[in-house]
């Protein structure tokens, strides 16, 4: 194997910003302040404090019509009255991709006998912890990821980072902060020196710079406000708006050299804790036409719920309408209270 180049990227690992469980991705993410189930490890940390048991969560969802699937497991169970961990695992992957490097023979004749197939597979491992503060109502939580990439069997990284989730509640108002990538995600590549070359002299004149071997995941801050709603006991609505704060350049709402902030914002209503009915907006963004203007585009979402005896079943359809430039997605989840088992 071969490392040598030190230059560094300002992104890396998007597949960590895709988003999990269908009841979230239904509120366009925006679920900071109010996340409070195993799922929590991924939106924010602090929430895990919430649970009353053990949990697992499930989650598979395609992409690209089709072309990459995404796949997402989730444990949690309390230590304690005030204390709880996690542990999720994501796998991004896109399969069977043909291998034409060797397409052409020694006489230059092509040979589809030659062609393989390999994977592009991302991996994140993240371990949660969380615990109950002094002062009633503030929670916190971290998160320690590991992340794994690999390319056939042309280049992998290892890559680690952590998370920092605040949450606060008081009454009917609830407040969260989720911190990603806090010290920087740090991203190392390795490439195989035969299989690079295989690369580089596919196409003359083409591929013939060494790819960078380490890449830089900014931090990033999701700030959420949310407030619930009770009517009649039998009905609930929660909504929650977020502000998204990366810190680069970018087409959100409001972007400077120094940062940019894109909105969200879901809502969730409840009836008699059984049914939901989930929607939400987000990735605001200025797209530039072809005449020079600037229109702003957003991501629609929306999605059901079902929940009975501890077991959780919700569904998602995200990208809809002519809004996103994405194709949309059907996104089902499946969380389970596992003290249901012991009842």
């Amino acid at each position: 194997m071969l490392v040598v180049s030190q230059t560094t990227r300002n992104y890396s690992n998007e597949f960590m910003n895709i988003g999990v469980d269908a009841a979230a991705l239904a509120m366009s993410g925006s679920v900071t302040a109010t996340s409070n189930d195993v799922n929590s490890g991924y939106w924010n940390p602090a929430g895990l404090v919430h649970l009353e048991d053990n949990a697992l969560a499930l989650m598979h969802s395609s992409y690209f019509a089709n072309i990459a699937n995404y796949d997402y497991v989730a444990f949690a169970m309390p230590l304690d009255d005030r204390s709880a961990i996690g542990l999720s695992v994501i796998r991004f992957g896109v399969d069977d991709i043909l291998d034409t490097t060797k397409l052409i023979d020694q006489q230059g004749n092509i040979n589809y006998d030659r062609i393989n197939l390999f994977s592009a597979v991302d991996y994140g491992v993240t371990f949660s912890y969380a615990r109950k503060l002094p002062i009633p109502g503030l929670n916190y939580g971290v998160n320690a990821k590991v992340i794994r990439r690999i390319i056939g069997d042309f280049a992998s990284s290892w890559g680690f980072g952590f998370d920092l989730g605040i949450q606060f509640e008081t009454k009917n108002w609830q407040f969260g902060l989720m911190a990603r990538d806090i010290t920087t995600t740090f991203n190392a590549w390795a490439f195989d020196q035969d299989r690079l070359e295989d690369i580089q002299n596919a196409i003359p004149g083409e591929n013939q710079e060494e790819p960078e071997t380490n890449e830089l995941t900014l931090p990033k801050l999701q700030l959420g406000m949310a407030k619930s709603f009770i009517f009649d006991y039998d009905y609930s609505l929660k909504t929650e708006l977020d502000l998204i704060v990366r810190f680069e350049q970018n087409n959100d709402i409001i972007s400077t050299s120094f940062a940019s902030i894109t909105p969200a914002f879901g809502f969730e209503f409840g009836y008699i804790d059984l049914v939901y009915l989930r929607g939400g907006v987000g990735n605001f963004q200025n797209e530039l036409e072809f005449d020079n203007t600037k229109k702003l585009s957003f991501q629609p979402n929306l999605g059901l719920g079902f929940k009975y005896n501890g077991v959780s079943i919700d569904y998602a359809i995200t990208d809809i309408g002519d809004q996103s430039v994405a194709l949309y997605s059907n996104v089902f989840s499946l969380k389970i209270d596992l003290g249901l088992f012991r009842r």
